[in-house]
């Protein structure tokens, strides 16, 4: 009998261990790499069957389960693609936890009705970001830690000190001696859409949200970078000892009295009725908001209730976070269209029945690829769901399978450049199919030249996307060369240009001719190198002439250069066609040269590749890789049979570890490696 009832038990315990499986992998994604693959609610729907599978079999435990922690943002080591190694881990004075959601009104309105009679709550918006933890002593910032895991966090305090509304110091007497505020890091509606619009540009993934904006942002190594993104930061919760108030609500009109950037949103509540009206009221008005906000959170107001309360393993108990459903429509596929990008990615774009989302008129959508429109099986003909991802970008999520129109035909991606003609070429491994025709097909060429006079490459004024594409129709921009033989009298002549906007054409023309090498690199647009990673290359290829000869195994000891990075510009110079256009733009006047990287001052480690792994305490990473350049040596990313030893601090990556071993790799410590340099 026993044995029956266990084999009844399996499938469950096997969903179990399916679902922690998941919902770990869901985590690390959203956290992490910013690509959530789960909605809100299908994540907190799959976390609240596991915790009704553990309750059933509390044999089963573990203190590891997705149920017992919150998500984690520490990185782990060596993941292609993620930004956001190398800052210090430090331990939280408080668990950062998160907060149980709740998706209906029903389920908040029971949350208030069960607190002790007389409790006040206080209401505040749901900001769609980054939690941070801002840590003061003496009025001084001293450290800025992400969640992390609830336990540790990374300290990004260098591109927290890049956030305005963020203060370094209090000048106030009053100020305790430690206190810590946590909040959120925001990226508004406005950055947002600015940083998309350029990555769209260059062909970069653009971001889903703000949240995964800000998250990427805020991990990034260049503060500089952060900085010019336009971070903002809201804060929402004081911790610490001796603070002045007894209420949450004081502590936040306090912490606004010394600088902080507290919400003006904030309400205390005394029914139900109020929180309610508080509910409905910001449904419709947070989308008038500047910034993205997902939801209500509710607290206890007084302190000392919120501490009788208590917590869960995860979460208080004496708080709760009500989410605004996704606001989605049902609507008609009209057709589907392709656009073809600068390097002729071709990209499927959903034609709709205009239908009205979160206030604006929906009437196109991207398909992104083959593969994802062959997941939803959509056609023409089709009802579609669509959402707003983010509330500002539109998505189709699933298809209504009652209405399908009947001999609609199974769709398949067309085998030619709907621009061009030529057969459409996939690389194995990559999701998006391409047009090769590089120098005949006209939004490549037109594309090539918008990205070469962008304000991050060659900053050319008065050529945009109109001008461009009117010049090319009059035979005058054939490739990005074309540009230095451009004439006076041949610009003025054109529709609604005449000598002044010309001469301000030319007047950007030849002052392109003073940007520096690593812009002109990035503005050549070889597929996938981006604006930092031309940066790289043209520090440790400080000519043209150099870098056109470099193998794709030298190309990839470059920090961020992998191999396909190294095999696309490794192809570019290969074309004859690029060294005729390359040639041209020498003549013209071009820089094709920067500054020579440092000469080497020993030959210690001359010969050697080093990979480097971990927190250290004595010098940054990027300064162990300037020591191992100066000395000869060779900086890599990964770990392979040629590495000749690993640099290893604290926290090194597993992955790291593993293979070290595995190849019998040597581990030299941050000490030994100084005394190795003397």
């Amino acid at each position: 009998m026993m044995d029956l009832f266990s084999e009844i038990e399996e499938p469950e315990r096997e969903e179990l261990r399916a679902l922690r499986k998941e919902l770990e992998e869901a985590n690390y994604k959203y956290y992490v790499l910013n690509m959530p693959t789960l909605s809100d609610r299908e994540f907190d729907e799959k976390m609240h069957r596991l915790q009704a599978l553990e309750a059933q079999f509390p044999d089963m435990f573990d203190p590891k389960s997705p149920t017992q922690h919150v998500g984690s943002d520490l990185q782990r080591d060596n993941v292609q693609g993620t930004k956001g190694k190398g800052f210090e881990q430090v331990k939280h004075k408080y668990p950062m936890l998160s907060l149980a959601n709740s998706y209906s009104r029903e389920e908040i309105e029971e949350w208030v009705r069960k607190l002790p009679s007389g409790v006040e709550i206080v209401c505040e918006l749901k900001y769609d970001g980054l939690s941070i933890s801002l840590w003061y002593e003496k009025g001084v910032l001293v450290k800025a830690l992400t969640r992390g895991d609830g336990q540790q966090g990374d300290n990004v305090i260098d591109n927290i000190k890049t956030i305005p509304s963020i203060p370094w110091k209090i000048e106030r007497e009053d100020v305790p001696a430690f206190f810590e505020l946590r909040g959120e890091v925001l990226l508004p509606w406005e950055r947002f859409e600015a940083l998309n619009k350029e990555r769209e540009e260059q062909e970069e993934p653009l971001f889903a949200n703000p949240r995964n904006a800000a998250s990427g942002t805020l991990k990034l190594q260049d503060p500089r970078e952060v900085a010019r993104r336009g971070l903002d930061a809201y804060l929402y919760y004081m911790l610490g000892e001796n603070l002045p108030g007894n209420t949450h609500f004081e502590r936040l009109s306090t912490a606004k009295e010394w600088g902080f950037h507290i919400s003006d949103a904030i309400k205390v509540c005394h029914s139900v009725d109020e929180v309610m009206a508080y509910i409905a009221y910001w449904d419709t008005e947070r989308k008038n908001l500047p910034i993205a906000t997902d939801g209500i959170v509710l607290k206890v107001n007084n302190l000392a209730q919120q501490e009788e309360l208590g917590y869960t393993a995860k979460t208080p108990r004496w708080a709760i976070a009500y989410k605004f459903p996704a606001e989605k429509q049902l609507t008609l596929l009209k057709e589907i269209t392709y656009q073809v990008g600068r390097t002729g990615v071709v990209t499927p774009v959903a034609n709709l029945e205009p239908v009205q989302l979160s206030g604006t008129m929906v009437q196109r959508a991207t398909l992104h690829n083959e593969d994802f429109i062959k997941s939803l099986d959509i056609r023409p003909g089709d009802k579609v769901w669509v959402e707003k991802g983010g509330e500002i970008i539109p998505k189709i999520t699933g298809k209504e399978q009652s209405d399908n129109v009947q001999g609609t035909k199974e769709f398949a991606f067309p085998d030619v450049c709907p621009e061009c003609g030529t057969p459409l070429v996939r690389v194995e491994g990559e999701a998006a199919w391409r047009c090769p025709n590089e120098t005949g097909c006209p939004p490549q060429i037109k594309g090539k030249i918008e990205h070469f006079v962008s304000r991050k490459a060659m900053n050319i004024d008065g050529l945009g996307e109109e001008t461009i594409d009117l010049f090319y129709q009059k035979g005058l921009l054939h490739n990005i060369a074309d540009l230095y033989d451009l004439k006076l009298e041949d610009i003025a002549a054109q529709e609604r240009l005449g000598e002044k906007s010309a001469q301000n054409i030319l007047d950007g023309i030849e002052a392109s001719k003073q940007v520096p090498w690593a812009r002109v690199l990035f503005a050549l647009g070889i597929r996938m190198v981006g604006e930092t990673t031309a940066k790289k290359i043209a520090k440790k290829y400080n000519t043209i002439d150099t870098l056109m000869w470099a193998t794709a195994e030298q190309l990839c000891a470059i920090e961020d250069v992998g191999p396909q990075i190294a095999e696309n510009i490794v192809k570019y110079f290969e074309d004859i066609r690029n060294l005729e256009l390359l040639d041209r733009l020498r003549k013209a006047g071009l820089q094709m040269e920067g500054e020579a990287a440092p000469e080497p001052t020993s030959d210690k480690l001359a010969g050697m590749s080093i990979v480097i792994s971990g927190t250290f305490a004595h010098h940054s990473r990027d300064e162990y890789k300037a020591i191992i350049e100066q000395n000869g040596g060779k900086n890599v990313g990964s770990v392979s049979k040629k590495t000749s030893f690993i640099l290893a601090g604290e926290n090194m990556g597993p992955e790291k570890r593993k293979k070290a071993e595995d190849l019998g790799i040597r581990l030299v410590t941050e000490e030994e490696f100084l005394e190795m340099m003397n």
